[in-house]
């Protein structure tokens, strides 16, 4: 409301709450980051030339004891993309960087830093320029990967949606990112099947942008044509399909796609469970007899690789 009907007077505000940011009192420095942090949604603080100093603030704030002020600070950080989207390429390396440490945030027992970051990073990518993702690609791709499986829906849900966003970018390093597509491939395609919907979704968009980098027409065609939003999905045949492109395109890694599978043997989620060995069963169907000796039967039978 204060951006809408107050633009003028916003200056002199924002100079009367930067000394709260450095306040002893938590709830001070609460506030004043979540109000800054809010009002660089709005491009008003771009026609008062105060994004400089609100993004130099926000980045200062990510070292503060409070968790709620860092995480505050990330959003903020992630709102720029809405406010001032020419400045995020302007500062797009500085803004990474944030994403990155408030990724690798070791005091975030919960994870909550993360998963701000994550969700902020994913919100300034279309904004930056390439050079500056280049270069953090491969390190983010595998920061992300251990919250696929998190038991918090929301860090499922931000780290596959970063992960699909981050496949634009993987050009220049597309052998490297590959080999990331491959580690998670697996996860991302037995996720299709999680219990909460908007992770399912994540997943769809997810394989959508690694079905090209894969190398495998089909494999992209069917990515493309059968995993779209909220369109039903023949799972059974679904999957039928994909390892008989997957065997047919990468036959000597059938192992470590069993191995990966049999680790979700032990899933939480029925569904998930349920889809792992099935997963294996089409992938044992497809492959050729000259890679059989890679299926270890006996470790197979006793679910365990």
């Amino acid at each position: 409301a204060m951006a809408r009907h107050a633009g003028p007077r916003l200056p002199l505000v924002v100079k009367n709450l930067l000394p709260a940011l450095s306040s002893a009192l938590d709830s001070q420095r609460v506030t004043s980051t979540a109000f800054l942090a809010e009002l660089l949604n709005s491009n008003v603080v771009n026609d008062l030339m105060l994004v400089e100093t609100m993004l130099d603030t926000m980045t200062g704030r990510q070292k503060d004891s409070c968790l709620l002020v860092r995480v505050l600070a990330l959003r903020g950080l992630g709102n720029i993309s809405s406010g001032s989207p020419e400045k995020v390429r302007k500062h797009g390396a500085k803004l990474l960087a944030s994403m990155v440490n408030g990724m690798d945030d070791k005091d975030d027992p919960h994870n909550l830093v993360a998963l701000e970051a994550m969700s902020s990073l994913s919100k300034l990518l279309d904004h930056m320029e390439e050079r500056d993702i280049q270069a953090m690609l491969l390190h983010i791709a595998i920061r992300i990967r251990p919250f696929f499986d998190s038991e918090q829906p929301d860090l499922r849900l931000a780290s596959i949606l970063l992960f699909g966003n981050l496949t634009k970018f993987s050009e220049e390093n597309c052998e490297v990112f590959l080999e990331q597509i491959l580690n998670g491939l697996v996860t991302l395609l037995l996720h299709l099947q999680d219990p909460q919907p908007e992770v399912v979704k994540a997943c769809k968009f997810a394989l959508r942008m690694c079905g090209p980098v894969l190398g495998c027409q089909g494999l992209s065609e069917m990515f493309l044509n059968h995993l779209r939003g909220d369109r039903s999905l023949h799972y059974g045949e679904f999957m039928n399909n994909v390892c008989k492109h997957l065997m047919q395109s990468y036959p000597e890694m059938l192992s470590r796609l069993i191995s990966t599978n049999l680790f979700y043997f032990k899933s939480s989620w029925v569904d998930i469970r349920a889809a792992a060995p099935m997963f294996i069963g089409f992938l044992v169907l497809h492959v050729d007899e000259d890679h059989c000796q890679q299926v270890d039967l006996d470790s197979l039978i006793s679910g365990e690789w």
